[in-house]
C-alpha cells in the first residue's frame, strides 16, 4: 500500500502539460478506490470506529453505489489501516493529499473553458471520501484553514461564473457538501463539549450520540497533564498563526518551515481550545455569510439541494460551535422552505418544522427574535435595491419565520403600539410608490413602449416573450403603436384564459409592477396576512386589531381631511395640489389601503389555505427525493407531525378570531373607503371633474394617475372584505353601502377603475350566492333601484345617478325586470329635461340623456320580442280550444243516446259529480290563461309608457345646437318609435287573444272570469305611435333648419325609418307643408357657395342660448356633400318601400325635378346617390322619371335619335322640343331653379342608360 500511495502521489502531482485529462482523472479515481477499500477492523475498542466510512451528506443513490463495493469489516487481525490514517504518523500524507486534490480542482478552474469539470468533480468527491475515512476532529482540525479557504474560493467563483469547470453545477454542489462535512467533523458539538463547557443535558436535547460515554472518556484523557503538552501546544499555536486566513483564497496548506525544528515538519496537530473555536467560528461566519445567501437563489436546483444538505448538517452537528453563523443558516433555511422546486422545499419544510417543534424549539427560540429584528431592519434596503432575487429571498425569510414561529410570537413582537407602528412603517416603505424608480434599468425600459423606430425595442421583445407570466404588467403598460400580429393573437388568447383569474382578490397594486415582481408582492402580502391573523389569534389581543388598523388608516383620514378643507376654502384642484403636495398624500393613502386589504384578507380561509399550500408542499415519492441519512439528524425523524402542528396553530387562531370584532374593524375601514371626499378626487381633466378656472393645464397627469390607483385599490378592498366575511358582508349592511359606488364606477373614464369595479361586482355576486351580477342587483333592488329612482328627481344634488342607471341597463343585463320599476320615475324625471331645468343645470343634460338612451335601447330590445310572444300565446290559446273541442267530441258517442231510463240514481249522481269536477278544472285553466294575458298586457303597457316618457324627454332636444345632445336625442327618438310600433303590433295579437277567450267564456258560461279579463283593460293606452310622431315631427323639421351637418345627416336617417314604421299616408301632408326645408338642402351644389338670401327663415332660438346661429358660419364642402347624399338616400328609401312611398306623392314632381337636376350635373360624389334616388322614384311613377330625363337627353343629343315606332307618330324632336333656355327644361319647372348644378351631357347619357337598363327596359317588357 505504501508503494501504491507513492506512485499515486507522484502521478497526482503531474501538471496538465505533463499528463492527459484521462490519466489525471484515473489517478484520482484510483486513490478514491484505495481509500474506499479501507474497512474498519473488528476490534470494538479501536479508534477506527470513529471513522464515518462514507460522507455524511452523501445522496442516497451515491450511498448505495459506494456501499456495494466496500467491505463492512476487516477479517484479519493485522494493523488497522484506518487507525493509522487517523494517527499523527499519517497526518502529513493526509494533508498532502488534501492539498493535491484541492490543487487538481483549482487547476481545472484556472484553465477556464479548457478545464475539465469532471476532474474537478472527482477531486472534490474523492476529498469527501478521504475526510470521511479519517473522520476525527483531532486528525483534521490542523488542515481546516486551508481546506475551508479553497472551498470558499469555489463558492465565491460560483456566484459570477456559470460556464466552464469553475461554473460546473456538480462541482459547486460537491464543494458545498464537502465544506459542510469537514466542518461537521472538526467543529462537531459532541467533539468539543469540554472546550465549550456545554452541559450534556442541553446537548442531548438537540442531538444524541450513541458513543457518548466513549467520547466523554476520550475528552477526559485528552486533558490529562502530559510532559509533551507544552511543546505541542507551542507548535499548534505557531501553526495556527501561520495558517492561511479563512478570508484568503490560497489553495495550498502552508506550514512554517523556519521554526526551531529546522527542516522537520513538526506535529500536525492543533488543540481545539475555547479561543481557537471562537476565532475559527468568527472567520467561518464571514466566509459563510459571504457565500451561502447567494447560493440560496442559485439557478441550479442541484446546488440548492446541496446547500440544504449542508445547512441541515451544520445545524444538526455544529449548532453551538458555529453559534455566530446559526442565524445566517436559519435565514438561508427559510429561503429554501419556499423554493420553487419541491425536491428542495419539501425536505427544508420538514427540517424547519422539526427545529420549531416542541422537542427542539428551545435551541432556536433565542435566535428567532434576533432574526426577526435583523430581517425587519434590512427589508426596505433590499427591496429598494437593484437585485430582485435578494429582495425576494429576504422577504421570503421573514414570511417563513413568522409562519413557523406562530401567531403568539408575532403578537409578542407587536404588542407595543410603538413596535407595531415601526413594523408597519417598514412594510409601508416596501410597498409604497416612493420606490417606483428603484431597480435596474432593464425593468424601466421594458415597462414603457419604445418611442422611436419602427419595431419594438429589444427590452420590449424580451418582455413579450415572457408575456404569459405577468398579467398585471400587460394591463398597466401602454400598448405599442405597432404590434406584431402573432403577439396580438397570443395576447387575445391569453386574455380569454385569465378572465377567471382577474376576479381573484386581493390583487397586486398597480404601482408595484415597477417596484418588484409578483413573487415579491406575494411574500410581502403574506407577511401582512399573517400579522393580521396573529392580531386576532388570542382573546387577550381582542381590540388590539383596531389599534393596529388605525396606524395605516390615519393616512387615508389625513387625505380626507385635506380634501374637506379644500372644499371649505373653495380652492381649485391646482391650488390644492401645489399647496399640500397631494401626490404624496395620494400615494401614502394608496399604500395604506393596500396594507389594510392584505391584513384583513389574512383572516379569511382562502388566505390561510394559500399560505399553507405555498409553505407546506406535498412530497411525492418522499423516499426518492430524501437527501439525508438518519445519521445526519442524529436519529431525530422528520415526520409530518411538525407540519400538522404548525397548520393547526394558524387554523386554531382563525377559529378563535372574534367575528364581531372583525366586522367592527371592517365597518370602520369602509366608512373611510366610501367617504365622498375620496371619490370627489378627479381621475381626468374633464370639466365635470375640474373647475374651469383657467389652471387646468397646470395640473400634472400624475395627479390623475395617482387618484385612479387609489380608487382602484379601494374597490379591490371592498371585494376583499366581501371574500373575508362571506354572507356576513351583506347581513352587516356593507353590501348596500358599497353596491351603488361600484355601479357608478362601472362607466368611469379610467379603464383600471372600471375593470376593478367589474371584478368586485362578480366577487360580490359569488360571495352572496348569486350566479350573475344581474341577480345580485335584483336581489337588492329595494335599495338600488329605489335609490336611483328617488335621486333621478334631484339630479342637481346627485349628478352621478344617470351614470349608475346607464351602467345597470347596459352592463347588468336585467332590463326586463328593472324596466317595470322605472315607469313612474321616468314620467316625473322627464321634467328634468324641460327648458327651465336645463337652463338651471345645463351640465346634467348629456348625462341624463345617456341614461334615457340606455333605457330606450333596453326598451327596444324588450319590445322586439313582444309581437312574437303575443302571437305565440294566441296560438297556444287556440290550440287549447281545439283540444277541448276534440275531447268533448270523443266523449259524445251513439251509446249515450241508447241508454235506458231505468239507470240507477247512484250512477246519475256519479256522472253529475264527474261533470262538476271537470267544470272546476276548466274554470281554473281558463282563469290561469286570463291572468297570464293580463300580465302581458301590463308589461306591454309599461313598455309603452316608459317609451312615451323617453320620447317626451328627448323630443325638445332635437333642436339643440350642441350636436352631441342632438345625436343622443335622435337615438332615443328612433328607439322609442320602434318600441311603440312593436307595442302596437303586439296589441293586435293581444286583442285577438282576448276576443278568443271571451268566446270561450260565453260558450262555457264562465262569466266569473269577465272581471279577471277586464282587470287590465287598455282603453286608449295602446294608441301611442301616431300621436307621439305628431309631436316629434316639428322638432325634426327644426333640426333640419339648424343645418348642423352631422345632426342633419342623422335626422334624415331617423326620418326615413320613422316614416317607414308609421306609414306614408301620415306624412303626405307634412312633406307637402314642411318638405321645402328638406329640398332646400338639394338646391345648391356643395362646391359652389350660394349667396345669402334674407328671405331665409332664422331657425328657432331658445332663450338661454348664448351664441345664436349665423348663416355666415358655413360648413365644409365635404360636409355639405355628405348631407346631400344622406337626403338622396332618404328619398330612395322612402320611395322604394310601398308602406312609405305615399308620403312623397304630394311632392313627387318637386323631388323628381331636383334629383334629375343633380343627376344630370355630374357633380362628383353625388351621381351614385342620385341614380339610386331616381331608381326609387321610378318605382312610384316611372313615366315621370323617363320624361324628365328624356327631355334633357334628347334635347342635347342631335344624332342617332330613335325613330318613331310607326309613321303615325311624330318624331321625338316634336314630342320633346329643345327649350329656349336652361330654365325651360321640365325638371327645372317641376323642381325649381337650382344653383351650381349645370348640365353635363356625359353625365346625362350615363344616367339615362343606367336607368334604361334598370327601370325603363323592364317597364317596356
Amino acid at each position: 500500500m505504501v508503494v501504491l500511495m507513492k506512485k499515486l502521489t507522484h502521478a497526482a502531482m503531474l501538471s496538465p502539460l505533463e499528463a492527459s485529462e484521462e490519466f489525471r482523472e484515473g489517478v484520482i479515481k484510483c486513490f478514491r478506490s484505495l481509500i474506499l477499500g479501507l474497512p474498519p477492523c473488528i476490534d470494538e475498542a479501536c479508534s477506527c470506529r470513529q471513522s464515518l466510512g462514507l460522507p455524511s451528506l452523501l445522496e442516497s443513490v451515491d450511498t448505495q453505489a459506494l456501499a456495494c463495493g466496500t467491505p463492512k469489516y476487516r477479517s484479519d487481525r493485522g494493523e488497522c489501516l484506518l487507525a493509522f490514517l487517523q494517527s499523527q504518523t499519517a497526518a502529513a500524507a493526509v494533508g498532502h493529499w488534501l492539498s493535491l486534490l484541492l490543487k487538481a480542482a483549482d487547476t481545472e478552474a484556472a484553465r477556464g473553458h479548457r478545464g475539465n469539470a469532471k476532474i474537478r468533480v472527482e477531486a472534490f468527491f474523492t476529498l469527501r471520501i478521504l475526510v470521511s475515512k479519517v473522520g476525527t476532529a483531532d486528525a483534521l482540525a490542523f488542515f481546516l484553514p486551508g481546506v475551508v479557504s479553497q472551498f470558499a474560493k469555489v463558492l465565491h467563483v460560483s456566484k459570477t461564473l456559470i460556464s466552464g469547470a469553475a461554473g460546473s453545477v456538480e462541482a459547486t454542489e460537491q464543494a458545498i457538501r464537502g465544506l459542510a462535512e469537514y466542518l461537521m467533523i472538526v467543529l462537531q458539538d459532541d467533539a468539543n463539549v469540554s472546550s465549550l463547557d456545554i452541559p450534556l443535558n442541553v446537548m442531548s436535547g438537540f442531538s444524541s450520540n450513541k458513543n457518548e460515554p466513549f467520547h466523554s472518556l476520550l475528552d477526559e484523557l485528552r486533558h490529562l497533564p502530559s510532559s509533551t503538552q507544552g511543546p505541542r501546544k507551542t507548535v499548534a499555536e505557531e501553526s495556527v498563526g501561520v495558517a492561511v486566513d479563512l478570508d484568503s483564497h490560497g489553495s495550498d496548506i502552508k506550514i512554517n518551515r523556519d521554526n526551531k525544528f529546522g527542516k522537520e515538519i513538526g506535529s500536525l496537530h492543533v488543540d481545539r481550545t475555547r479561543d481557537w473555536i471562537e476565532k475559527t467560528s468568527v472567520h467561518l461566519d464571514k466566509l459563510l455569510s459571504a457565500t451561502f445567501p447567494h447560493i440560496c437563489v442559485h439557478s441550479a436546483k442541484k446546488v440548492r439541494r446541496g446547500l440544504l444538505a449542508a445547512i441541515q448538517g451544520l445545524l444538526s452537528k455544529c449548532s453551538y460551535t458555529l453559534k455566530d453563523s446559526r442565524l445566517m443558516l436559519l435565514e438561508c433555511l427559510c429561503v429554501l422552505v419556499v423554493d420553487d422546486s419541491e425536491e428542495v422545499s419539501a425536505p427544508a419544510q420538514e427540517f424547519i418544522g422539526y427545529l420549531f417543534s416542541s422537542s427542539a424549539k428551545h435551541h432556536v427560540q433565542h435566535d428567532i427574535a434576533e432574526i426577526f429584528s435583523r430581517l425587519i431592519e434590512k427589508l426596505p434596503k433590499v427591496v429598494m435595491g437593484n437585485e430582485d432575487s435578494l429582495a425576494l429571498s429576504h422577504a421570503q425569510k421573514l414570511l417563513v419565520l413568522i409562519y413557523y414561529s406562530g401567531p403568539h410570537f408575532v403578537l409578542e413582537q407587536l404588542l407595543s403600539p410603538v413596535t407595531a407602528a415601526r413594523f408597519l412603517d417598514v412594510l409601508f416603505l416596501c410597498l409604497s410608490q416612493n420606490s417606483l424608480f428603484a431597480g435596474d434599468l432593464h425593468k424601466l425600459t421594458s415597462a414603457r413602449p419604445s418611442s422611436v423606430g419602427f419595431l419594438p425595442s429589444v427590452a420590449e421583445l424580451k418582455a413579450n416573450s415572457h408575456f404569459l407570466t405577468d398579467y398585471q404588467t400587460i394591463i398597466d403598460s401602454a400598448p405599442s403603436d405597432i404590434k406584431l400580429r402573432d403577439s396580438q393573437a397570443r395576447r387575445t388568447q391569453y386574455q380569454l384564459e385569465i378572465v377567471d383569474d382577474n376576479y381573484k382578490l386581493p390583487r397586486m397594486p398597480p404601482w408595484f409592477a415597477a417596484v418588484g415582481s409578483q413573487k415579491l408582492y406575494q411574500a410581502l402580502s403574506g407577511i401582512l396576512r399573517l400579522v393580521g391573523l396573529s392580531l386576532m389569534a388570542d382573546f387577550k389581543s381582542e381590540g388590539y386589531m383596531s389599534v393596529v388598523i388605525d396606524i395605516p388608516l390615519d393616512y387615508l383620514r389625513k387625505l380626507i381631511s385635506e380634501v374637506r378643507i379644500k372644499g371649505y376654502n373653495k380652492e381649485s384642484w391646482q391650488s390644492w395640489y401645489s399647496r399640500t403636495g397631494s401626490g404624496q398624500l395620494l400615494r401614502q393613502a394608496s399604500t395604506a389601503v393596500c396594507i389594510l386589504n392584505e391584513m384583513i384578507f389574512g383572516l379569511s380561509d382562502q388566505s390561510v389555505d394559500s399560505l399553507m399550500k405555498m409553505l407546506r408542499k406535498s412530497i411525492v415519492k418522499r423516499h426518492e427525493i430524501q437527501e439525508f441519512d438518519a445519521s445526519v439528524a442524529d436519529g431525530q425523524p422528520c415526520t409530518d407531525e411538525c407540519s400538522e402542528l404548525t397548520q393547526s396553530i394558524w387554523k386554531f387562531s382563525l377559529a378563535k378570531a372574534c367575528r364581531s370584532h372583525l366586522i367592527d374593524c371592517i365597518g370602520r375601514i369602509l366608512h373611510e373607503f366610501l367617504s365622498s371626499e375620496v371619490w370627489d378626487l378627479p381621475v381626468d381633466s374633464k370639466p365635470s371633474h375640474i373647475q374651469l378656472d383657467g389652471e387646468v393645464e397646470e395640473i400634472p397627469s400624475h395627479f390623475f394617475h395617482d387618484t385612479a390607483m387609489l380608487q382602484q385599490v379601494i374597490i379591490d378592498g371592498i371585494g376583499t372584505f366581501a371574500v373575508c366575511l362571506g354572507k356576513d358582508f351583506s347581513s352587516s349592511g356593507f353590501l348596500h353601502t358599497s353596491l351603488y359606488l361600484l355601479l357608478e364606477n362601472l362607466i368611469c373614464s379610467n379603464f383600471h377603475v372600471r375593470s376593478a369595479s367589474d371584478a368586485v361586482l362578480h366577487v360580490l355576486a359569488s360571495t352572496s350566492g348569486h350566479p350573475t351580477v344581474g341577480q345580485l342587483i335584483l336581489a337588492n333592488a329595494d335599495y338600488v333601484i329605489d335609490s336611483v329612482c328617488q335621486q333621478l328627481r334631484h339630479l342637481d344634488l346627485n349628478p352621478h345617478v344617470p351614470s349608475v342607471l346607464a351602467s345597470m341597463l347596459s352592463y347588468v343585463g336585467v332590463a326586463h325586470k328593472i324596466l317595470p320599476l322605472l315607469e313612474e320615475p321616468m314620467r316625473s324625471a322627464s321634467q328634468e329635461l324641460e327648458i327651465l331645468a336645463r337652463h338651471q343645470h345645463p351640465e346634467l343634460t348629456i348625462p341624463f340623456l345617456k341614461a334615457v338612451a340606455e333605457i330606450a335601447r333596453a326598451l327596444k330590445r324588450e319590445a322586439s320580442s313582444l309581437p312574437t310572444r303575443a302571437e305565440s300565446y294566441l296560438m297556444h290559446v287556440k290550440s287549447n280550444i281545439t283540444k277541448e273541442v276534440r275531447e268533448e267530441a270523443s266523449q259524445i258517442s251513439p251509446s249515450n243516446f241508447d241508454n235506458h231510463t231505468d239507470m240507477s240514481q247512484m250512477e246519475s249522481d256519479g256522472v253529475f259529480c264527474s261533470s262538476f269536477d271537470e267544470d272546476i278544472t276548466h274554470g281554473e285553466q281558463w282563469e290561469s290563461i286570463s291572468l297570464k294575458l293580463n300580465d302581458s298586457k301590463r308589461y306591454r303597457r309599461i313598455i309603452g309608457s316608459i317609451a312615451g316618457s323617453c320620447l317626451t324627454a328627448a323630443t325638445p332636444l332635437l333642436t339643440s345646437v350642441k350636436q352631441v345632445t342632438c345625436l343622443i336625442a335622435m337615438d332615443i327618438i328612433e328607439d322609442g318609435i320602434i318600441t311603440l310600433a312593436k307595442v302596437e303590433e303586439a296589441y293586435q295579437f293581444g286583442k285577438e287573444t282576448k276576443e278568443t277567450i271571451e268566446e270561450v267564456i260565453r260558450s262555457k258560461s264562465l262569466y266569473q272570469l269577465h272581471d279577471t279579463l277586464d282587470a287590465a283593460e287598455e282603453g286608449t293606452d295602446e294608441n301611442r305611435l301616431l300621436p307621439a310622431m305628431n309631436k316629434i315631427w316639428p322638432f325634426l323639421v327644426a333640426c333640419i333648419k339648424n343645418k348642423k351637418p352631422v345632426a342633419v345627416r342623422r335626422c334624415t336617417s331617423v326620418v326615413s325609418k320613422v316614416v317607414q314604421i308609421c306609414g306614408g299616408d301620415f306624412f303626405s301632408r307634412r312633406f307637402h307643408t314642411d318638405g321645402s326645408h328638406f329640398w332646400k338642402l338639394l338646391s345648391s351644389s356643395p362646391f359652389q357657395r350660394k349667396p345669402f338670401s334674407k328671405e331665409e327663415i332664422i331657425p328657432l332660438q331658445l332663450p338661454y342660448r348664448s351664441i345664436p346661429n349665423s348663416s355666415e358660419d358655413t360648413a365644409a364642402e365635404v360636409s355639405n356633400l355628405k348631407v346631400q347624399v344622406a337626403v338622396l338616400n332618404m328619398v330612395a328609401d322612402l320611395s322604394r318601400n310601398k308602406r312609405s312611398a305615399s308620403s312623397l306623392e304630394a311632392v313627387l314632381k318637386k323631388v323628381s325635378g331636383l334629383v334629375v337636376g343633380i343627376a344630370c350635373s355630374g357633380v362628383s360624389g353625388l351621381q351614385d346617390a342620385s341614380v339610386n334616388a331616381l331608381h326609387g322614384l321610378a318605382s312610384i311613377d316611372p313615366d315621370l322619371i323617363w320624361l324628365l330625363l328624356a327631355d334633357v337627353y334628347y334635347s342635347l343629343k342631335k344624332k342617332d335619335l330613335p325613330s318613331p315606332p310607326a309613321s303615325s307618330f311624330p318624331p321625338i324632336s316634336q314630342l320633346l322640343p329643345p327649350p329656349s333656355s336652361p330654365k325651360g327644361y321640365l325638371y327645372v319647372q317641376y323642381g325649381g331653379q337650382s344653383y351650381g348644378f349645370d348640365i353635363d351631357f356625359s353625365a346625362v347619357e350615363t344616367v339615362f342608360k343606367k336607368l334604361h337598363a334598370l327601370v325603363f327596359s323592364t317597364q317596356n317588357v
